[in-house]
């Protein structure tokens, strides 16, 4: 009996399926970005030295990447349920073991390694792909910024809550709860368990795995959009690290790091929403590109701004707002131009390549954030770097060129 094509689903089924994959992310993203909360209690208990800490989470960032385009081919291959399920139980498993660990291999296995490796296997890569399947073209934008906002919204309830249960119970007990929450993600992997790419009979030979990948590494567009990439994670794994650092550089509570990451989430579900309607906005009128330059060149004036600005609590957090607003939105924008690129078949796969950029990106952000604290006492030339950075992401985005159709043999975009 010939394959054909699994049906669209239902408009509720629809909905259901954004919601367990924005509760996915929600979960998985909230736990690995409080984890910033504990640097200063790790370093405590073992007395490793901020720099050997930095660099496990600096591991993790790069080892959350580079799994994400293989678990990316395998979701794209038999569908994405077994891979969240197994992602999900590793964050848990590696959060858990984070207070076993008083070396600084032990650190790399349990956040670099488990907690980032299963944080990477349910993350954007399949998330996104798996939305991206399942709706219109003219519906991606809005539904990619649904997922997104999941993991702005895990961000902003986790971080208070770690910070809070830490201060009842230490941070053990805070790591502890963390790795316990994330096992609520696991029905949604079988909301989620969707189907591999499915051939239909008559149709051309589809486009194998690694002819899409040569022809998106021959891409000078995709190239670009990596290299603008990079930057985003280099912003975002150095706040999510070292913002409760600058905060106690600054001489202000503890709390107000906690509050300050909360906020980061909190405004990116705004930033993520908003993006996702721009994008969708009269048929995707705003070309993708021109809204990932502005938010490049909004992140360097607002970095330019903090720097200049008394530090006080109520600019800490306006910061952070500001901030959170172009947080992660810059996540729809760049799947969506992957989808109009070379259609969905390969989703999972090549918005995996994009992010394994993104978080070498992120390696140096968090390791570089204490190692040049280590050096100067403060992080001045993180500010400096993340300014110069935000300025040539911006420009890297302006040439790319967005309107063209996916080659035969790919489902088109």
């Amino acid at each position: 009996m010939p394959d054909t094509p699994a049906p669209r689903p239902t408009l509720p089924a629809l909905w259901l399926v954004l919601l367990a994959a924005g509760g996915v992310f929600a979960l998985t993203m909230g736990a690995r970005q409080s984890m910033g909360l504990f640097l200063g209690s790790i370093n405590t208990a073992t007395g490793l030295g901020l720099a050997s800490i930095s660099l496990a989470f600096a591991f993790g960032q790069l080892w959350w990447g580079l799994t994400q385009p293989l678990a990316g081919m395998v979701a794209d291959r038999i569908g994405p349920g077994r891979v969240l399920v197994l992602g999900v139980l590793l964050v848990a498993v590696g959060t858990a073991m984070i207070p076993l660990m008083h070396t600084t291999g032990g650190l790399i296995l349990a956040v670099g390694v488990l907690a980032a490796g299963g944080a990477g296997m349910a993350g954007p890569s399949v998330l996104m792909a798996a939305t991206t399947r399942l709706v219109s073209p003219e519906k991606r934008g809005i539904a990619t910024g649904i997922v997104n906002a999941g993991g702005s919204f895990g961000q902003f309830i986790f971080a208070p809550i770690a910070q809070g249960i830490t201060a009842a119970a230490g941070w053990v007990a805070g790591l502890q709860a963390l790795a316990a929450l994330t096992l609520l993600a696991l029905p949604a992997a079988w909301v989620l368990r969707g189907r591999g790419n499915v051939h239909a009979a008559g149709t051309a030979k589809p486009e194998t795995t690694r002819e899409a990948v040569g022809r998106a590494l021959a891409d000078r567009s995709f190239l670009l959009l990596s290299a603008g990439f990079f930057v985003c994670g280099f912003h975002v794994a150095f706040l999510a690290t070292h913002l409760p650092g600058v905060v106690a550089s600054c001489q202000l509570p503890p709390e107000v790091g906690a509050w300050s990451l909360a906020m980061i989430g909190l405004f990116n579900i705004i930033g993520s929403f908003g993006i996702g309607w721009a994008i969708g906005f009269q048929g995707g009128r705003w070309p993708m590109k021109r809204l990932l330059t502005l938010i490049y060149a909004a992140r360097a004036v607002a970095v330019l701004v903090f720097v200049l600005s008394p530090k006080s609590t109520a600019v800490m957090l306006v910061f952070a707002a500001v901030m959170g607003l172009t947080f992660l939105s810059t996540v729809p924008p760049t799947a969506g131009l992957v989808a109009k690129f070379f259609g969905p078949a390969h989703m999972g796969t090549l918005f995996g390549l994009v992010m394994v950029s993104h978080q070498i990106g992120g390696f140096l952000g968090a390791w570089l954030g204490g190692k040049a604290f280590e050096l100067t006492g403060s992080y001045d030339w993180m500010w400096y770097a993340d300014i110069l950075l935000a300025v040539a992401a911006a420009l890297l985005n302006w040439p790319i060129k967005e309107q063209r159709p996916a080659p035969l043999g790919t489902q088109p975009a």
